[in-house]
């Protein structure tokens, strides 16, 4: 394959980055730790009638599943939503809030910040914490408003509201809890305890060569007799009403998909939208992997597990997305040299996959993001999750590059580096080389490192439970680090020949890991998410292994900072814990994984964590970014048939959480 520089490759992400750009306005509001971003959709108007159209009836679909990502995320956000944004709309509230945005204090002014909050986190507890966010209005002021307002509400969603007691975790993974009744998310019915639906997946796993993924689409119940059921997502079922609506608009897309292998993946997705059946799910994720040639792409369903204690049930998330074809040749670049790396990592022989199969990268422009992409959103995507799919098959990664030039415009000048890297070598090397560090640690993370290794004969997927996902991000991160270090990137093409060039990712990598990423902790909590889990993982056991002192936190004028004094020693570091961590995976080895992630993973340093909040809230940033869509239609003839699909980005987060929940809201208040 012809060799592309850097040079060129960043030329060409620039060129597409500008292309049919609109002067918009990046940031949108800000609210607690939390900042709205647009982002553009470069390319969109060069896209043909058919691939517009499509992209307009896949995001029609995405939007449709909204309320069931509210849903999964707790049994009571469906009804507290509504409840609010009835409040928020009614004549009364409106009056009230005008009267206190002039001194921007007052139970109204809060009202709206919670609300949005809300909508943020689709649902009452944090995104990425998962811990419960309290109103800060009082209950009493709540009732009295609702009751001048005309509202009516079930009494039951006050003590979930209000009382820090209730349901005070989204996901919980605190050792020794039962992770399933401490849980509040609804993938589980009242009374079911961890042990209960462990047994129950024990006598359900499916052992084939070719296993459906039991329990994906699903929420296990307790009838009156104590046994445990389940209550199947599907037209008809659990979630019927919404993914009813979600095939209607997939059958649109199936009339104008762009060929026969994406007609053949939409309808299998229909199809287990329609049954439920897991059989059609396995054939959907073989048939999008097939899928090469589409410009436009799509995830639609039930995808990632990270939110379900046990890792087991997939929440519903869509990204509607399109090839960046001249970016996407530095991913191509990648995925054609899987092999090399697969054969040149530091893990065991006997762990490696003799032959990679079907790792197929891209760069995308993401064009509509839905249920657990919207509005935080992942900058990277590796499908699909089942091993025997990705072993047999191959997988599909991209990095959304569209997603981190917005996140690069809003960060621009805003004194991060300046405060917390450790002298002006280092944010001089970041400055020329982080972005395209980052890209490719996105890039070898999602095209190589999730698709390397395999599991040994007779291990169940399973068999980390709930460390799995941190385990597995841990591994992919750990890939992709060790490679940014190899000239094995210079001879692509993809990295500078500049032997310092990969210390820009590593310094960030583990300068986030042991510090920055605390500011998005609250004092006195532990680290709960799975990627920030990941991530202290990797950089504490590094910094414990450091015995020649490769890396150390240095003091200076009362503040703490992170140096490194020996970056390949560092890398060698970084190898050693990638072979014991592909160790862990391929022998499903839990004590190993449970002993690694509570050791490293969990707890923070209370003094250091109270030193990174202060210096932190000096810069007045939010540690958190999300987006509001852009707003599609269709232009049609007097025949009705659409002539064009028209991109607007001038929707504010307000008016388009209003507009989801009045066109978009299919589920009942109790399910």
């Amino acid at each position: 394959m012809k060799k592309y520089s850097v040079f060129i490759v960043a030329c060409l992400l620039l060129l597409a980055s500008c292309n049919n750009k609109p002067n918009i306005q990046y940031s949108v509001d800000k609210f607690y730790d939390l900042e709205i971003l647009r982002y553009n959709v470069p390319g969109f108007e060069d896209l043909s009638l058919q691939q517009k159209t499509l992209v307009y009836y896949l995001s029609e679909a995405a939007l449709q599943g909204r309320d069931i990502l509210f849903d999964q995320n707790g049994r009571y956000n469906l009804r507290i939503r509504r409840t609010l944004e009835a409040l928020y709309q009614s004549d009364y509230y409106q009056a009230l809030l005008s009267e206190q945005r002039a001194t921007g204090d007052g139970e109204a002014v809060l009202l709206e910040k919670y609300l949005k909050r809300v909508w943020f986190s689709n649902g009452i507890h944090h995104h990425y914490g998962n811990d419960k966010f309290l109103p800060e209005f009082s209950q009493e002021w709540f009732v009295d408003a609702c009751a001048s307002a005309g509202v009516s509400y079930d009494e039951a969603i006050l003590p979930v509201m209000f009382d820090p007691a209730v349901m005070p975790k989204r996901t919980t993974q605190a050792d020794g809890e039962d992770l399933v009744l401490g849980s509040a998310g609804n993938y589980y019915g009242e009374g079911v305890t961890q042990a209960e639906a462990e047994a129950w997946y024990e006598q359900h796993k499916d052992t084939t060569d070719e296993p459906l993924w039991i329990g994906l689409n699903s929420q296990l119940c307790k009838d009156s007799t104590g046994a445990i059921y389940e209550r199947v997502y599907r037209i008809g079922g659990l979630y019927g009403a919404a993914l009813e609506k979600v095939n209607y608009w997939l059958e649109k897309a199936l009339s104008v998909a762009e060929n026969d292998e994406q007609r053949e993946a939409i309808a299998h997705m229909i199809e287990f939208n329609r049954t439920g059946d897991l059989r059609s799910f396995n054939a959907y994720c073989i048939a999008w992997v097939k899928d090469l040639q589409s410009r436009v792409d799509y995830v639609n369903g039930f995808t990632e597990t990270y939110t379900d204690p046990l890792g087991i049930t997939g929440t519903w998330e869509s990204m509607v997305n399109f090839k960046d074809i001249e970016a996407t040749r530095r991913t191509e670049i990648i995925s054609a040299n899987a092999q090399w790396f697969e054969d040149h990592s530091t893990t065991d022989p006997m762990y490696k996959k003799e032959e990679v199969k079907g790792v197929s990268a891209k760069v995308i422009t993401a064009a509509m993001l839905a249920g657990d992409c919207y509005p935080a959103t992942p900058i990277g995507i590796n499908l699909p999750n089942a091993n025997w799919i990705r072993k047999s098959y191959g997988s599909k990664s991209v990095t959304i590059d569209n997603l981190v030039q917005a996140y690069n415009e809003a960060a621009k000048g805003n004194g991060f580096n300046e405060e917390f890297m450790v002298d002006d070598a280092i944010r001089v090397l970041y400055e020329k080389y982080g972005a395209i560090c980052d890209n490719l640690h996105t890039d070898l993370h999602e095209c190589v490192g999730h698709g390397s290794g395999k599991l040994m004969p007779g291990v169940n997927k399973d068999a980390l439970k709930e460390h799995a996902s941190t385990i597995e991000e841990t591994r992919a991160d750990l890939f992709a680090l060790y490679f940014l270090g190899d000239h094995k990137l210079v001879e692509l093409g993809l990295m500078p020949d500049d032997k310092d060039a990969y210390h820009a990712i590593y310094y960030q990598q583990m300068m986030n890991g042991l510090m920055t990423q605390l500011v998005r902790i609250e004092p006195g909590k532990d680290i709960e998410e799975a990627h920030m889990r990941n991530r202290q993982l990797i950089a504490a056991w590094v910094y414990d292994h450091c015995e020649h002192n490769e890396m150390e936190i240095i003091e200076r004028e009362g503040k703490h900072y992170l140096q490194i004094n020996d970056y390949e020693g560092v890398r060698r570091i970084v190898g050693d814990m990638l072979a014991e961590i592909q160790r862990v995976t391929s022998e499903g080895d839990y004590a190993a994984a449970k002993a690694l992630v509570e050791t490293y993973a969990v707890k923070v340093d209370p003094e250091l964590h109270q030193e990174m909040l202060a210096r932190y809230a000096e810069l007045h940033l939010a540690p958190y970014k999300g987006f509001v869509n852009p707003v599609y239609t269709p232009v049609t003839n007097r025949d009705g048939e659409i002539t064009d699909v028209t991109i607007d980005y001038t929707e504010g987060y307000i008016e388009q959480h209003l507009r989801y929940s009045r066109d978009y809201s299919n589920l009942p208040d109790i399910n």
